[in-house]
């Protein structure tokens, strides 16, 4: 490991743990940075250890895996397994990127920070990537600016065309995934709802597996409001037989509708981001703005950050573990606000934990 973090000149050893469809796009743009360096990867579909084609380090145990000479750890696994290797990285002492979510619940979360806390020295990040894409930035700084007034509420629908993650395997599996759509999925809208309006204080859901029949659910509609009277209308599913994203932001001169992700696949369909400006007439029409955005660069720019926070040692400023809780809690009220969802699933320590936030 490096004995001095902050010395730009040298590069940070990576090991990747998790080497599926997202280790291997994390690879694609670590292999783009010039402070890092891929070492070895570990999966659990290899068979032992050895190299791959292009020597590359592989092991089919985390454990090997750390026994090499990293400075920085990307956490690539299911839900059930990211919160213990994330842990495991941070006493080995090194940096941690781990991928949303973060956990399978708050106390999976909890275990993590505690850890983080043991070890100060170390940087530790959440893979929150939908906050580094244009649109978003954008969207942002429109509203922080407040050109367009104050946000009156927000309303997003978040859902994928097919549900085959969750017929077989850990995802339809509620022990080892903790959740379904919402909690793998949703909860990207969660964090980008808490992005805009802050934390959210009062809770009501509808949870339901009814179409897919899996103990994971399938659909979450949710309300919920903030202290200053904002309200965000959420929906995830599972059933929207198309893969669509949409967020409309409305404001007190204007509105904002957040459209389509440029994600790897191109399933999302084009991103742009609508400016409607308040201008009452007879027909209503308003003055509106539609900007396209090309390209992603939100993946290099997510490394990017995390690299200049170990490197120069600037603190975590987006996918910090605290704010990983956050949105853990957020999604957790959403589940036990459904008084049967709750009930079923024996969630009230969940709920409690988040209440202690």
């Amino acid at each position: 490991m490096l004995k001095d973090k902050t010395l730009a000149s040298k590069k940070l050893k990576v090991g990747i743990a998790g080497y599926g469809v997202v280790g291997k796009r994390r690879r694609f743009y670590i292999d783009q940075h010039p402070l890092l360096e891929m070492v070895a990867v570990s999966d659990q579909t290899f068979d032992g250890a050895g190299e791959l084609a292009d020597g590359i380090r592989y092991f089919d145990k985390i454990e090997e895996l750390l026994k090499c000479n990293l400075d920085v750890l990307f956490v690539c696994l299911p839900n059930y397994l990211a919160p213990a290797s994330t842990i495991k990285g941070l006493e080995r002492g090194l940096h941690v990127f781990c991928e949303k979510p973060p956990g399978r619940n708050i106390e999976d979360v909890e275990s993590v920070i505690r850890a983080e806390r043991a070890y100060p020295k170390m940087k530790l990040k959440y893979g929150f990537n939908h906050r580094y894409h244009h649109s978003v930035k954008d969207a942002r700084q429109i509203v922080e600016s407040k050109q367009l007034g104050k946000i009156i509420n927000v309303n997003g629908v978040y859902g994928k065309s097919h549900v085959i993650p969750y017929d077989k395997g850990w995802r339809a599996e509620r022990q080892k995934s903790g959740g379904g759509i919402l909690l793998d999925q949703g909860i990207h809208m969660v964090d980008l709802m808490r992005l805009f309006c802050g934390d959210f204080t009062e809770f009501t859901s509808f949870v339901a597996n009814d179409y897919w029949r899996h103990d994971v659910e399938d659909n979450v509609y949710a309300l919920m409001r903030n202290n200053d009277g904002q309200v965000a209308m959420l929906h995830s599913t599972a059933t929207s037989w198309q893969h669509r994203f949409r967020l409309e932001i409305a404001l007190t001169e204007g509105y904002l509708v957040l459209k389509g992700f440029l994600s790897g696949s191109r399933s999302y369909g084009e991103e742009t981001l609508t400016i409607g400006r308040r201008f009452e007439t007879d027909t209503g029409t308003p003055r509106e703005e539609t900007i396209k955005y090309l390209d992603d660069s939100s993946w290099n720019e997510e490394i990017g950050e995390f690299v200049d926070s170990i490197v120069h040692g600037k603190p975590i400023l987006e996918g910090s573990s605290s704010e990983a809780l956050k949105t853990m809690a957020h999604v957790y009220r959403i589940y036990c606000a459904d008084a049967d969802w709750k009930k079923r699933f024996d969630l009230a320590d969940q709920i409690s934990a988040d209440m202690k936030l």
